[in-house]
């Protein structure tokens, strides 16, 4: 069952983007689900929720960032030092769980998808067994209404939604700051609106962008 779900993911990879990426990313998701123990692989559409009669136009289809491309990005922050970690748009838990491998104590993801957020429990639920204190809550909400904890000052996004949910999605964030002011750290990844953070006042103080496909951003305020 687990190859033919690689063999389907290469063919879709391949078909959206190009054969050479595709392989790439599937010899990280075969080591990768290998070493941290997890089920995150494959996309989804989000029909499903769109034959419920949820409004998808804003949201982009679920698919995990690379393996790889993850544990560089944590390997350039005090992983270990954040108080709250968010994944707004978290999937499958992917993110959270390399996350908690990287040293992340307290994390909480939100995803649209109802469906996603069970599987990401059931992810979590595996890294918890080589992580006994990590601290985890999955939300299905939207995150157009989400508001940001007071003690969250790391958040993570996978390129989740269009400019319409990423703009309110970063007022979240500015009215959490202001009423709690602390450092932010926002790590995202394949950041098509990252001109909104720069407008916004971030600084961006890594950037990494392979294959063109395989990008990521850290920004801080």
């Amino acid at each position: 069952m687990q190859t033919l779900r690689y063999i389907q993911y290469f063919f879709y990879l391949a078909s959206n983007w190009n054969p050479g990426i595709a392989w790439h990313i599937i010899k990280n998701e075969i080591r990768g689900e290998k070493k941290y123990g997890i089920n995150s692989t494959g996309a989804d559409e989000l029909h499903s929720l769109k034959k419920k009669g949820i409004d998808i136009s804003h949201a982009t289809i679920y698919m995990p960032a690379s393996y790889d491309l993850l544990e560089k990005v944590f390997q350039q922050v005090p992983a270990h030092s954040f108080s709250h970690f968010i994944d707004i748009g978290s999937g499958k838990g992917r993110a959270m769980c390399v996350a908690a491998h990287a040293g992340i104590t307290k994390m909480s993801g939100l995803d649209l998808s109802k469906e996603l957020c069970g599987d990401a429990l059931k992810n979590l639920a595996i890294t918890k067994t080589i992580f006994p204190s990590l601290n985890y809550k999955i939300i299905n909400n939207d995150a157009f209404y989400f508001e940001i904890p007071e003690d969250a000052d790391c958040i993570f996004l996978f390129n989740p939604f269009d400019e319409v949910v990423m703009s309110a999605v970063l007022g979240n964030i500015r009215a959490s700051l202001e009423e709690y002011p602390r450092k932010m750290t926002v790590i995202y990844l394949n950041p098509l609106q990252k001109h909104l953070f720069i407008e916004e006042g971030y600084k961006e103080v890594f950037h990494t962008k392979k294959m063109n496909y395989l990008e990521a951003s850290i920004l801080i305020k």
